[in-house]
């Protein structure tokens, strides 16, 4: 059985810059461009501060993915967080070249899901990929994400604006049995 995705902690900066920096050229096509400050410890360090403020402030739960050995794998982060009439948050994540293909994308996938909609009570997590990114698109069916459309031009990726497959998956508790919103 896989570990269950924990909060990152400052004293997981090392471990993920390790990883960054040996998955440099494999996350290369599915991130932004990143200053080289980034890939350094302190670079984490700085990061992981910001999202843990996010978490304090309850607009965002980042989390590591960790490999069946509890070292970490990658990183998954429910962010973008909307409470009132929206009850949302968008999910992303990446795994390390060498942990690909075990179950961890998924797993973490269906942990952030569940932990929206269980524990902080969301009407919908959404996610986007790449067009040719059907590694991504296979791990949000498999838990249940739904394809809603194309965004043109939505993120600066690898160094350009590129297009976006907008998935996204619904707490059916939430859904009123009449259409009927409250």
């Amino acid at each position: 059985m896989l570990p269950p995705p924990r909060l990152v902690t400052l004293d997981d900066a090392p471990a993920l810059a390790a990883l960054l920096r040996e998955n440099r050229e494999f996350l290369a096509p599915y991130e932004p461009h990143r200053d080289e400050s980034y890939y350094t410890d302190e670079g984490q360090r700085a990061e992981l501060t910001a999202v843990l403020d996010a978490h304090a402030a309850g607009t965002m739960a980042p989390y590591v993915v960790l490999a069946p050995t509890g070292e970490v794998a990658g990183r998954i982060t429910l962010a973008g967080i909307v409470r009132g009439a929206l009850l949302s948050g968008a999910v992303g994540y990446w795994v390390a070249r060498r942990h690909t293909r075990k179950g961890l994308a998924s797993a973490a996938v269906a942990h952030v899901v569940r932990t929206a909609f269980d524990e902080l009570g969301l009407h919908r997590v959404e996610a986007g990929t790449l067009p040719d990114n059907v590694a991504s698109q296979a791990v949000l069916a498999r838990n249940g994400f739904e394809r809603y459309g194309l965004a043109p031009r939505y993120l600066r990726i690898a160094g350009r604006w590129q297009d976006h497959v907008l998935f996204q998956v619904l707490n059916a508790r939430l859904e009123e049995p009449d259409g009927v919103s409250s």
